[in-house]
């Protein structure tokens, strides 16, 4: 397992024999000033985030990188261990270091202990709601029907509910050119005339 160390102004995760072998190296420092965050994780797994990178990636043992769109995160994690967790700033090697060590909490009260006083990190702002293609349906606490619209609105699929209502007069004229037949079905010259 990992051993997570506070040396001057760096925080120093030695790697145990395996995990350095699986991820390509002994130790990975970051300095206390990009750390964000501790914190410690009881589920293992919930700390893969990405892609895997290089390393090794067999079930119940994950060390070494993963890619993310915003960076990379180092993980060295058993499975059924306590994670410890350090969140760095952007301007660090790594977005994320989490690594299985025999005392979490231990470790996590020495990290914190070094990082710097003052305010701490503001949360980032939530984002911003998308915007409304359409008005809330009325199962979602609005008043438009199933098809999006609001109630007045007339449908545009060939209901003529939007339409101006029929007048005579225009009825007239529409079918003044129409040609009308009479829709006869012929009777078939030697099928009966009524149905028994």
């Amino acid at each position: 397992m990992a051993h997570v160390t506070v040396e001057g102004t760096e925080v120093v995760v030695r790697l145990g024999l395996r995990e350095g072998l699986a991820a390509r190296r002994r130790q990975v420092r970051v300095p206390v000033s990009a750390l964000r965050e501790v914190h410690v994780e009881r589920s293992w797994w919930r700390v893969l985030r990405g892609r895997a990178g290089h390393g090794t990636w067999s079930p119940g043992r994950c060390s070494g990188v993963r890619n993310r769109p915003d960076g990379e995160d180092f993980v060295a994690v058993r499975a059924e261990s306590t994670v410890l967790c350090l969140e760095l700033d952007a301007g660090a090697p790594y977005r994320r270091v989490a690594v299985s060590v025999p005392d979490p909490e231990r470790a996590e009260r020495a990290v914190r202990a070094a990082m710097p006083e003052g305010d701490p990190p503001e949360p980032p702002d939530p984002p911003p709601d998308p915007p409304q293609h359409r008005p809330p349906l009325q199962h979602e606490g609005g008043t438009a029907d199933d098809h999006g619209r609001p109630p007045g609105v007339g449908s545009r699929t060939g209901s003529g509910a939007g339409q101006p209502p029929l007048d005579d007069e225009r009825a007239l004229r529409a079918n003044a050119d129409r040609v009308r037949r009479e829709h006869v079905v012929p009777r078939r010259p030697d099928g009966p005339d009524e149905a028994p």
